[in-house]
């Protein structure tokens, strides 16, 4: 008789977007762990409240519940999107493992096909993100921006049913879902980019180490080019003591052996901004490196953005 397998608890949110990307993970997890996976669902208080995200306290109201649910043992590893995860580090919680990152590019999902040029004057676009707000005000000022919430299917429905000409959403929210035939457009990062850690999901664990089994899958998932992309990216964030209620855009990658990051803050309404950009050479592709690499290029944009009057820009920062 064989011995009975390990089973991992791996808790989520029960929309079905946080099921979906969860359950693809998950499916990684167990394999490398070889171990059974169970999938646990919280409720958060993003899921029941309607009011938008700055009322009701920013970032955290999506991670709150999952984090309490690991703390108190009833599952073994959480799932974010790595983007609703607060910065500051979790006195008992720790970030086991940061996937490969999906698109992180924004979409727009309009009606007729249309690109977000085509759209006529007073087109009414949806979306409950301040940084998404600013940027539809520096690109198209003669659009309204119209606050909403709901899961991608709702969304989406206004725009199919009429109520709305087009909707803003994360490219990868609709890949995951199997709706990315829904995006009329795909916006460059170079030129609109998108909340720090869009597009990367993160498997957060207890602080003490867990089974062999677990540790083993954690280390299999984790890619270590976007955990140090998406650090540099949240060390801004962190940096100009910034949440949900500041427009801020940035973007890092890895190319030809440097880590380069680009982070900018809009006023409310878009029609100003400043942006910093910073490369670093990583002394190796060891974790470590690429994480003092990080570390680096977040520092001296900050430095550089508020230096420059980033808090003027936007209330919502405040210098250190």
């Amino acid at each position: 008789m064989s011995p009975a397998r390990d089973v991992i608890r791996v808790g989520t949110r029960g929309s079905a977007l946080a099921l979906a990307q969860t359950r693809q993970i998950a499916e990684r997890l167990g394999a490398a762990a070889d171990a059974d996976i169970e999938i646990v669902t919280v409720t958060t208080q993003g899921d029941t409240s309607r009011a938008s995200l700055q009322q009701i306290g920013g970032t955290g109201v999506f991670a709150a519940a999952l984090r309490e649910a690991l703390v108190a043992g009833e599952c073994d590893v959480v799932v974010h999107s790595l983007k609703d995860l607060p910065t500051g580090e979790h006195p008992d919680l720790r970030l086991g493992a940061v996937p490969k990152r999906a698109d992180a590019r924004d979409s727009l999902c309009a009606r007729d096909g249309l690109a977000l040029a085509d759209l006529p004057a007073g087109a009414r676009i949806g979306t409950g993100s301040p940084r998404r707000i600013a940027q539809l005000g520096q690109a198209r000022p003669d659009v309204v921006a119209v606050d909403v919430r709901g899961n991608i299917d709702t969304r989406l429905g206004f725009v199919e049913q009429g109520e709305l000409d087009a909707v803003l959403l994360a490219s990868a929210g609709l890949q995951r879902l199997g709706r990315a035939d829904a995006a009329t457009e795909r916006f460059e990062l170079a030129d609109w980019p998108t909340a720090p850690g869009q597009g990367a999901l993160a498997l957060e664990v207890r602080r003490e180490r867990g089974s062999r089994h677990l540790e083993r899958g954690l280390e299999a998932v984790d890619h270590a080019s976007t955990r140090a992309t998406v650090l540099a990216e949240r060390l801004v964030l962190a940096g100009l003591e910034a949440g949900c209620a500041a427009p801020i855009g940035a973007t890092a990658f890895i190319e030809d052996e440097l880590l380069f990051l680009t982070a900018t803050v809009y006023s409310a309404d878009g029609t100003r901004w400043l942006t910093s950009s910073h490369a670093a050479t990583p002394e190796s592709r060891s974790a470590a490196d690429l994480a003092d690499a990080a570390r680096d290029v977040a520092e001296r944009a900050v430095a550089e953005l508020l230096g420059n009057g980033a808090a003027d820009l936007a209330p919502a920062l405040e210098s250190p």
